[in-house]
């Protein structure tokens, strides 16, 4: 098989990723409308991203573009407006092959009731976290202020991940969850990880409020 020919079945198999990621999540109610976006790293370093506007239970090919390491698209079209938190992390985590952004009402509503950060702790499920193998683990999830300037927001967000160890994910606060994996099953398991947790902690405010 020729280079070319290798380069155009990982494209392929990176759309496709992406295309069955969205109708999954979209099936959960996790992407409602246009929102969220979605990513693959190729080999040579080229992203496969969804394009701007498309509602990701009903992408295509056509719904997926590459952009360059840096964020800069390679074909005439536009990319998400969120693009350089998916490179950001990317150029933070060389293993990480998939990163997912998406908008719950779960993750959503947690993230105006808490002002910097959730804390999940003995819960069973974290072990669903790559690296994770005890439920004894303390995992922080980062909340930061909503910022239509992605780059000022790219940069407060990567000043944090430079003073603290690695995480799994993070919050926009009245906007969503962004997590990432080596590929997107990896990924897409973090997300149902998250979206468990979040559910189990609105669940316990609700209780000790009634």
């Amino acid at each position: 098989m020729t280079q070319q020919a290798l380069q155009s079945s990982e494209w392929q198999a990176a759309s496709q990723a992406i295309i069955q990621a969205g109708r999954f999540l979209n099936q959960r109610g996790w992407v409602p409308a246009t929102s969220s976006n979605f990513s693959v790293r190729l080999t040579n370093g080229e992203i496969a991203i969804t394009a701007s506007g498309y509602h990701k239970g009903a992408l295509t090919e056509a719904s997926v573009m590459r952009i360059d390491a840096l964020g800069k698209p390679l074909e005439d079209r536009r990319p998400s407006a969120e693009t350089l938190l998916h490179t950001a992390i990317y150029q933070r985590f060389a293993e990480v092959g998939a990163v997912l952004h998406t908008h719950s009402v779960n993750a959503t509503v947690l993230s105006r009731l808490h002002q910097t950060q959730l804390v999940f702790e003995d819960y069973e499920l974290l072990k669903a976290f790559s690296g994770v193998d005890t439920h004894e683990t303390r995992m922080i999830v980062p909340i930061f202020p909503n910022d239509q300037d992605i780059a000022r927001l790219g940069k407060v967000i990567d000043n944090w991940m430079d003073a603290h160890p690695p995480i799994h994910g993070y919050l926009i606060a009245g906007h969503g969850l962004y997590t990432w994996g080596r590929d997107m099953q990896d990924t897409l398991r973090h997300i149902e990880a998250f979206e468990f947790l979040f559910e189990c902690e609105l669940t316990t405010l609700k209780v000790k409020r009634s």
